[in-house]
């Protein structure tokens, strides 16, 4: 999956964090949901702006080991 399409990155929203395009929803939001026992089903009732693709494209970041590298400081 082409992450630049679907997760971005701008100053003053969410104070630069990972979000999903279109939404005020960080990559860690869903991280700290999915970790807390909440399953991507639940997100997305919770969330309905967003898809499978985007609970996968959450997951599929933070494996990235360069991550860190994109986040500001």
């Amino acid at each position: 999956m082409d992450q630049t399409s679907i997760i971005h990155m701008q100053p003053g929203v969410r104070g630069g964090q990972p979000c999903f395009a279109g939404t005020r929803i960080s990559v860690k939001d869903v991280l700290d949901y999915l970790a807390s026992g909440m399953s991507s089903d639940e997100i997305i009732v919770d969330f309905p702006e967003l898809t499978e693709a985007h609970i996968r494209a959450a997951l599929e970041f933070a494996a990235l080991p360069e991550r860190h590298l994109a986040t500001p400081a």
